[in-house]
C-alpha cells in the first residue's frame, strides 16, 4: 500500500426510531445517499442504528438474521461504499446479539457481537441479549479493521487484542447517553470518551472512528460527539453538537506506517510475556480458597 493511499470516511450521527426497523432502514438509505455525495468510501452508523437502543422486550421483534431479507437488502446498499450497520442479530439457536455488521461490495464481510453488555445504572443489556465471545480483525480494501461496540472500549484488553492483529483502523459504533457533568460544563461522558478514543489511537498507532447516536429515548439524551482520530492521537474531525450530522474526513492511510516507524510500540510489545503473565494471574485466581 502506498504511503499516500487515501480513504474518505463518513460517520452518520443519527437518531434512530425506537423499534421501527423499516423507518430506520429508510433513514439509512438517506444517509448513504448523503455519504456518496461527499465521495465517502466507508460509512459508519451508530450502535443499534436499525432498531434504537432501549429495546427491552422488543428485541425479538426487531431482530434480523445473517441470511434474512433485511441483511440482503443492506448488503445491496454496499455496492458503492462499505457500510457498518448496527442491528440485533438472531442466531440459528435463537440467541440475540447486539451486533455491528460490515458490508462491502454487496456482501456481508464481518460480524462483531458486543462482548461487554452493561448492567449498571440505566443499562440492562444482559437481561435481553447474549454476549459475544471474540475480538477479530478482518481485511478490507484499505487494510485491516476491527470493530468494538460502545462498552467494549471501556475494557482495555479489547483494543489491545485488535492491535496485536495489526489493525489499521478501529471502528466504534456507540449509543452513549449523557451522564455526569465535568468541571467545564461539558458532559462528563463526552470528555471521557474523547480521552479514551484518542489514547487508543495514539498508543496503538491506528485510526479510530467513534460514531455515537443522538436524540432522546426512554428519557435518556444521547450526546453525539462522533469523532475521527489519527494514529498519532490527534483529532481530525468531530461533531461537537448533539444534532444529526454527517461527519467526514479524508484519511491518509500512510500515516499508520509513519507513526509505527517513529513510535514502534507494537514492534516492541512482548506478547509471549503478556500471555505468560496472564496465565499466571489466572492460575493464582483459581487457586484462591475463598
Amino acid at each position: 500500500m502506498s504511503d499516500d493511499h487515501r480513504l474518505r470516511v463518513a460517520l452518520a450521527q443519527m437518531a434512530p426510531a425506537l423499534g421501527d426497523r423499516q423507518r430506520n432502514l429508510e433513514a439509512h438509505r438517506g444517509w448513504i445517499g448523503k455519504a456518496k455525495a461527499t465521495g465517502a468510501q466507508l460509512l459508519v452508523f451508530p450502535e443499534l442504528s436499525l432498531t434504537g437502543y432501549f429495546l427491552k422486550d422488543l428485541v425479538p421483534e426487531v431482530a434480523i438474521t445473517r441470511d434474512g431479507p433485511e441483511m440482503q437488502e443492506l448488503a445491496s446498499l454496499s455496492g458503492d461504499l462499505d457500510l457498518v450497520v448496527g442491528a440485533v442479530l438472531e442466531e440459528p439457536d435463537h440467541r440475540y446479539f447486539n451486533a455491528s455488521v460490515y458490508l462491502s461490495r454487496g456482501e456481508l464481510r464481518h460480524i462483531h457481537r458486543k462482548v461487554y453488555l452493561p448492567t449498571y445504572g440505566m443499562f440492562d443489556e444482559q437481561r435481553y441479549l447474549a454476549s459475544g465471545d471474540r475480538f477479530r480483525s478482518f481485511p478490507t480494501g484499505y487494510g485491516r479493521a476491527g470493530i468494538l461496540i460502545c462498552e467494549d472500549i471501556w475494557h482495555l484488553s479489547t483494543a489491545y487484542i485488535l492491535s496485536l492483529q495489526g489493525v489499521d483502523l478501529i471502528i466504534c459504533p456507540s449509543a452513549s447517553p449523557g451522564r455526569g457533568v465535568s468541571t467545564d460544563e461539558r458532559l462528563g461522558t463526552a470528555e471521557s470518551y474523547a480521552l479514551l478514543c484518542r489514547t487508543y489511537a495514539q498508543f496503538f498507532t491506528t485510526f479510530f472512528l467513534y460514531c455515537n447516536r443522538v436524540g432522546y429515548e426512554d428519557g435518556a439524551n444521547f450526546w453525539g460527539g462522533s469523532m475521527i482520530i489519527g494514529p498519532n492521537g490527534d483529532l481530525i474531525q468531530q461533531e461537537e453538537d448533539a444534532d444529526e450530522a454527517l461527519v467526514t474526513a479524508t484519511l491518509n492511510l500512510g500515516d499508520v506506517r509513519h507513526e509505527r516507524l517513529s513510535n514502534p510500540l507494537l514492534r516492541d510489545e512482548k506478547l509471549e510475556l503478556t500471555i505468560n503473565e496472564l496465565r499466571r494471574v489466572w492460575h493464582e485466581r483459581t487457586r484462591e480458597p475463598y
